[in-house]
């Protein structure tokens, strides 16, 4: 499917991989809806990207306000593509702790419920959208989401995400089958360690060893790459049911 022109949306779109995507759908003349949380940075991103670009608030796991944003999508036209970024990193808890004590089970559950339940609230919502297209170069429509390394590598301390995560790989084929008589194409992209507002706290010395970790190249993922990449997804007709690491062949550690 050609980028230029048509009508997408960004999950997670005011900053890191999601805003990286954005700004290279823009760059390649699509007209891009960025949502992200009422108290982000969507609206100044969306300034920034210029007039193809606008900010719609949203909790992904809110269906009327995830159908806002589709609504604004698809005042641009038809909805062809949506990159599904949004999301959060996990509780770092272990099953156990030293004192044998369980891990929170509400923590767990919050995690699963924005990475793995808002994953398929956009899924399903952003599907219902494009099923009404008349088909474009013989489809209606591309769906991106985004997994992560540790859904095949998961290191301690990363059951919550990790088990989501799993979910949205898990899901990937699934929804390839279910939505291809709807010629909708579905795939996932699976990062590595990626150079994100979320990294960027940490100091520097532990930034490097992460880069010196990565077989090759030795360097940390950029939201470019993953944007990169989900472009292409987008643009290539025969890419269905795929979950695709990015990740310079690294394999976690346990720790």
């Amino acid at each position: 499917m050609r980028i230029a022109g048509i009508s997408t949306l960004v999950t997670g779109g005011a900053s890191g991989l999601g805003l990286g995507t954005a700004r290279h759908l823009v760059d390649h003349g699509a007209r891009v809806v960025l949502l992200d949380l009422p108290g982000s940075a969507g609206q100044q991103a969306a300034k920034d990207l210029g007039e193809s670009a606008r900010f719609v608030p949203a909790d992904i796991t809110d269906t009327d306000a995830v159908a806002a944003a589709l609504d604004a999508a698809e005042e641009n036209g038809p909805l062809r593509a949506v990159v599904h970024c949004a999301g959060r990193g996990g509780d770092r808890s272990r099953i156990i702790d030293k004192e044998r004590v369980p891990g929170s089970l509400d923590a767990f559950t919050e995690v699963v419920r924005v990475n793995l339940v808002g994953t398929y609230n956009i899924l399903r919502l952003a599907a219902a959208r494009m099923s009404g297209n008349e088909p474009l170069d013989g489809e209606r429509g591309a769906i991106v989401l985004t997994a992560s390394v540790a859904a095949f590598e998961g290191q301690i301390g990363q059951t919550s995400y990790a088990a989501s995560k799993s979910g949205v790989r898990g899901i990937t084929i699934v929804a390839a089958r279910d939505l291809a008589s709807w010629q909708i194409r579905v795939n996932t992209i699976a990062p590595g360690i990626m150079d994100t507002p979320m990294l960027a706290r940490m100091r520097d010395d532990i930034r490097e060893g992460l880069a010196a970790s990565v077989p090759y190249p030795k360097r940390l993922g950029t939201p470019a790459d993953f944007a990169e990449l989900a472009a292409s997804i987008i643009k290539n007709p025969y890419l269905n049911g795929e979950v695709i690491r990015l990740d310079g062949a690294i394999r976690m550690a346990p720790r």
